[in-house]
C-alpha cells in the first residue's frame, strides 16, 4: 500500500534499488542495423530521427556541424524513457529530477563556459537588448542575468513536473476504482484511457520541448 501518491515516484522499492535499471531498458527496444530488411520498428525509427535531424540542422548554425548527433540522441533518449514510464510497475526516470537536472545543467554550463571564453564580448552585449533605454540598461542586466541562471532549473522542472502530473492524475483515478459501482468504473477506466493517449502525446512534446530549447540556447552562444 503507498504512502502517499507521490510513493510511485520514489527510485527506490521495498527489497533493493531496481528502479534506475529503467534506464537500461532502452536497449531492449532500440533497432538492430544488421538485418538485411529492415523492419517496421526499425524503419520507423529512422524516420524519426531524419526528421529530429532536419529540425535541428534548421535551428543550429551550420558552424556548429556534428551537434544534431547530440540533440537527437538527448530527444531519443527522453522520449523512449518517457514511453516506458507509461508500461505498469515500470519507473519513469524522466519524472526525477536527479536525471532531468543531470541533462539540462551540463548542457547549460558547456554553453555558458564556452561563451564566456570564446565570445565574452557578445555574452556581455547579450545581457542589453538592442533598443534597451540607458535608464534601464542596470534592471536589464539583472534580469537577463537572473534568466540565464534559472535556465537549466527551468528545463529539468519542466520535463519532470509534466511527466509527474499526468501519472499522478492517472494514480488518483485508479485508486478511486473499488470504492465505485459499476457504471461508475466503466467511467473511470474510459477517462484513464483518454488520459493514457493523452500521456503518450505529452511524452512526445516534452522530450521534443526539451532538445528544442537546448538547441535555442546553444544557438545563442554561436
Amino acid at each position: 500500500m503507498m504512502t502517499s501518491l507521490f510513493s510511485s515516484f520514489d527510485p527506490s522499492t521495498y527489497i533493493l534499488s531496481f528502479n534506475w535499471l529503467s534506464l537500461t531498458l532502452f536497449i531492449l527496444i532500440m533497432p538492430y542495423f544488421f538485418w538485411m530488411v529492415p523492419s517496421r520498428n526499425m524503419m520507423l525509427w529512422i524516420s524519426i530521427m531524419k526528421i529530429m535531424h532536419k529540425e535541428m540542422k534548421i535551428l543550429l548554425p551550420e558552424t556548429s556541424k556534428g551537434s544534431t548527433i547530440l540533440f537527437t540522441s538527448i530527444f531519443a533518449f527522453i522520449l523512449i524513457n518517457n514511453f516506458l514510464g507509461l508500461f505498469p510497475y515500470i519507473f519513469t526516470a524522466t519524472s526525477h529530477m536527479n536525471i532531468t537536472l543531470s541533462m539540462a545543467l551540463p548542457l547549460w554550463l558547456s554553453f555558458m563556459i564556452f561563451g564566456w571564453i570564446k565570445k565574452t564580448n557578445y555574452m556581455f552585449a547579450h545581457l542589453t537588448p538592442q533598443g534597451t533605454p540607458p535608464a534601464l540598461m542596470f534592471f536589464m542586466v539583472c534580469i537577463e542575468t537572473i534568466s540565464n541562471l534559472i535556465r537549466p532549473g527551468a528545463l529539468a522542472v519542466r520535463l519532470s513536473a509534466n511527466m509527474i502530473a499526468g501519472h499522478l492524475l492517472l494514480t488518483l483515478l485508479g485508486q478511486m476504482g473499488p470504492m465505485m459501482n459499476l457504471i461508475s468504473v466503466w467511467l473511470v477506466l474510459f477517462s484513464q484511457i483518454i488520459l493514457l493517449i493523452l500521456e503518450m502525446a505529452v511524452s512526445v512534446i516534452q522530450a521534443y520541448v526539451f532538445t528544442v530549447l537546448a538547441s535555442l540556447y546553444s544557438k545563442e552562444v554561436n
